[in-house]
């Protein structure tokens, strides 16, 4: 840890959710830190691993619909720094991946605080990938594309390219979605109008890598109504693309009992719930 006047402000990806997923860096500055302030990703058995003499603080969103205001996180990483405590800045998956990492990296930079950025595993990956579902595959997806399902509000206009993202997919690569999943009906209305046919493979991961987890598979045309009926929730994971049928392959060494034959492949068993759990 740091040693001048001033402490140390480290953001730290937790990972997807798993508290053996951290990074062997992270666990000890988690167990060296002064301030912990973290966010509602970050998985329960993560924050539970802290040691006691470390103060804890929940920053993200709460049960209640209450969240502290990011400009108020980013004077709390300054105030705590300033007064020569090392805090861990703790996120869900990777701290510069839709995580805001950025922005508190150049609000503490403006303000001539140290920090460093500790890399984690990012749900986008570690979702699919527990699930059997690879982002990429030599026989499937050479490309790969990592988006949000929830843009800054105030924008005003999209910045994201449906009809690019959908000749990516139409062309045989992969579309991982985070945050999607209250605007899942909308984003698979855009990629049905782009070039992306009815029967292309789509699974969502629900609360991926815990005992919890669940998945659902389906197509452009059913993954609507399936993650509907399933009550699909966030934190969840959408992968677009063939790369999902590998799952059907690989299910029944996932320790998941009677994976595949639950999981139907793309366009067939439409009368099957395609839902999984781990």
């Amino acid at each position: 840890m740091a040693t001048t006047t001033n402490g140390t402000v480290y953001l730290v990806g937790a990972g997807p959710g798993d508290p053996e997923l951290l990074t062997v860096k992270a666990r000890r500055l988690l167990d060296e830190a002064d301030v912990v302030l973290h966010d509602s990703l970050v998985g329960d058995g993560v924050v539970e691993s802290i040691p006691d003499h470390v103060r804890v603080e929940h920053v993200g969103k709460r049960a209640d619909g209450e969240r502290t205001p990011q400009a108020a996180i980013n004077e709390r990483l300054v105030c705590e720094a300033s007064a020569g405590r090392d805090v861990v800045r703790l996120k869900g998956g990777d701290p510069t991946v839709f995580a805001r990492g950025g922005e508190e990296a150049e609000h503490l930079a403006r303000h001539g605080i140290d920090f460093e950025v500790v890399p984690g595993i990012t749900s986008a990956l570690a979702g699919p990938g527990v699930a059997g579902i690879p982002a990429t595959h030599r026989d499937h997806a050479s490309a790969l594309v990592v988006v949000t399902g929830h843009e800054d509000p105030t924008k005003d206009d999209s910045a994201l390219d449906w009809d690019a993202l959908s000749g990516i997919v139409a062309t045989g690569g992969t579309l991982v979605i985070l945050m999607g999943v209250g605007r899942l009906p909308d984003n698979v209305s855009a990629l049905r109008e782009g070039a992306v046919g009815p029967d292309t493979p789509v699974a969502m991961v629900e609360r991926a890598t815990l005992e919890d987890e669940r998945v659902v598979t389906g197509t452009i045309d059913t993954i609507v109504d399936r993650a509907e009926t399933a009550g699909i929730e966030p934190p969840a994971v959408t992968v677009v693309g063939d790369v999902v049928d590998v799952r059907e392959t690989v299910a029944h060494c996932l320790g998941e009992e009677g994976a595949a034959a639950e999981t139907p492949a793309a366009g067939q068993g439409e009368e099957l719930a395609g839902v999984n759990h781990r």
